[in-house]
């Protein structure tokens, strides 16, 4: 599938367009290693200093395929995001595109000289519908387009591409004018919108409205990059609602050179999308069109509501939730819980019938769980992640720090033949023992020996790992869960005596989306915990996120 694009042969004619699942430099990485197909590797916007983005939620889905999102442009800044994309291995046959965006005309220079050395070309974010300032504001005044590709391309020596906005009466205008300042090709179209959606009569998105994706945009999008092609013989990157080989299509016959596809990977984990790309390929050489059934329309992003009936007060930082009804999860299956004005976590479940999340005092969101009064009506999606499938035979090991005895209770519960192991700095700090013992050998380990062993939980783990003779150390499976100190030093004992393919870890990292698409839950070898764990196998640590 070998295309030209901007005086370079590429592997492929795909693009992941801006902000969707290419945001942290090991997903970049593994699809340059794993994805030929992809020979365009677009980054999510960076801008010239950190910003954090909008609280959660930030991706809500209408109808099936079809989806708002209002990330707010997080990033980590362009000095650090070139330090984290300068580590990256760029095959010759693929292209780096690296979207930045601006506040104004002398921040996109600014950026655009900082982000220029580590990419093969820089897009230009000029159509985000729901950052304040930034974006659509911008991309839908002609002048300003021209102006601000005509500063950036003076300052650089590789290819600039305007992403542009199909919120506007006249694409062809804005087009021209970026070609006019020297743009090398145009990207098209950004999201529709903005639009919102509401649940049980409350705004989903945290920014209330925001870009509105997916299959539903596609005849627009579709309409723009034809306009486009009417008033410009400049290189096209078209995206907006693909998901089929005959989208990619009818984006070529309409004027594109590279077709990006977005929101059609939500849910897919990063074997699916290997795979859906290597079925879009086949469909392109052999004139069929099956990739299509790989898309993920069964994702349910829809909330239920359960009602506190207890808040009991662990200690002064940790609470144990209980609420009115079972959720349906397995172990090893995680939930978001949202509370509408304040926002939405993702919580392993403590238990599903009635339903239980145990909670620590660590932030904005769960601050204000621990005082959730009894009573309240708040709202649970899921389950997402992949269930855990130890073997019939195998002997489970569960270590957990912190919340992560939610996630290791029911997998003990549900497999049996399992021992715990959980630690706190102090007796007052653990939860749930009763429970834990009436369903598995339980290992206690405290700092200050207020209960049980006195010492770290890892040390626990060595003794009785010490006890076990070969036979019974080749039947053990490891699921550890945690903060990532703990779970790193636990692998570090179960490497001692056990495979590598024995340890299933999950850490306690930041999860936005739930559905593998905003990439904030990343690992080091290119995997999404919110898709491919949350255990998996190893222990990953948390890359920078771009």
């Amino acid at each position: 599938m070998k295309t030209e694009f901007l005086g370079k042969t590429l592997s492929g004619p795909f693009t992941v367009p801006s902000g969707i699942v290419t945001t942290a430099v090991p997903i970049i990485q593994y699809m340059f290693d794993h994805m030929p197909q992809i020979g365009v590797i677009t980054t999510k916007s960076v801008g010239p200093v950190p910003r954090a983005g909008n609280r959660e939620p930030v991706y809500s889905q209408y109808s099936p395929g079809n989806f708002v999102n209002a990330v707010g442009l997080t990033n980590p800044g362009a000095s650090v995001a070139a330090e984290a994309m300068a580590k990256l291995r760029i095959p010759e046959d693929r292209f780096l595109l690296v979207s930045i965006f601006g506040g104004s005309l002398e921040e996109f220079v600014e950026v655009a000289k900082i982000m220029a050395p580590v990419a093969d070309g820089l897009e230009l974010n000029l159509s985000c519908p729901h950052a304040k300032g930034y974006g659509m504001a911008m991309g839908q005044d002609p002048e300003m387009v021209r102006a601000i590709t005509a500063a950036v391309k003076a300052v650089v020596d590789i290819p600039v591409i305007p992403k542009l906005t199909p919120n506007t009466p006249n694409i062809g205008e804005i087009a021209q004018a970026a070609a006019a300042g020297g743009a090398d090709g145009i990207c098209a179209i950004n999201t529709v919108g903005p639009g919102f959606t509401a649940s049980h009569g409350h705004p989903v998105l945290s920014n209330g409205a925001g870009g509105m994706s997916g299959k539903g945009v596609l005849p627009i999008a579709l309409k723009c990059v034809r306009e486009i092609r009417e008033v410009t013989d400049l290189p096209i990157i078209g995206c907006g609602g693909a998901s089929s080989a005959a989208d990619t299509r009818e984006f070529i016959n309409a004027g594109a050179a590279i077709v990006g596809i977005g929101s059609a990977l939500t849910g897919m984990t990063t074997d699916e999308i290997g795979s859906y790309f290597n079925q879009l390929e086949s469909d392109l050489s052999f004139d069929s069109d099956k990739a299509e059934a790989h898309i993920r329309y069964d994702i349910d992003m829809d909330y239920s509501p359960v009602v506190l009936v207890e808040n009991k007060r662990v200690c002064n930082d940790i609470c144990v939730l209980t609420f009115d009804r079972k959720v349906n999860i397995q172990a090893g299956e995680f939930v978001f819980l949202w509370v509408p004005g304040v926002g939405e976590k993702p919580f392993s479940a403590l238990a599903d019938d009635p339903f239980q999340l145990a909670v620590i005092d660590v932030g904005i969101f769960t601050h204000a769980l621990m005082d959730l009064e009894v009573g309240t009506e708040v709202y649970v999606r899921g389950p997402h992640g992949i269930p855990v499938s130890p073997a019939e035979d195998a002997k489970i090991m569960a270590v957990a720090g912190g919340t992560g005895l939610a996630a290791v209770y029911q997998l003990a519960r549900d497999f049996g033949n399992a021992e715990v192991f959980t630690g706190a700095r102090t007796a007052e700090r653990l939860y749930y023992l009763e429970e834990c013992k009436e369903i598995a050998q339980v290992h206690v380990a405290t700092d200050d020996g207020s209960e049980g062993f006195k010492g770290v939980v890892t040390e626990l783990l060595r003794s009785r790992l010490e006890e076990m003779d070969q036979q019974e150390l080749d039947k053990l499976v490891f699921y550890n869960c945690g903060p990532s100190p703990m779970v790193h030093a636990a692998a570090k004992v179960q490497r001692e005596f056990c495979r590598d393919d024995q340890i299933f870890s999950a850490i306690d990292y930041l999860t936005k989306c739930g559905v593998g698409i905003c990439g904030a839950c990343a690992s080091p070898d290119g995997r999404r915990i919110c898709v491919d764990g949350p255990f998996m196998q190893g222990t990953p640590e948390r890359p920078v996120e771009l």
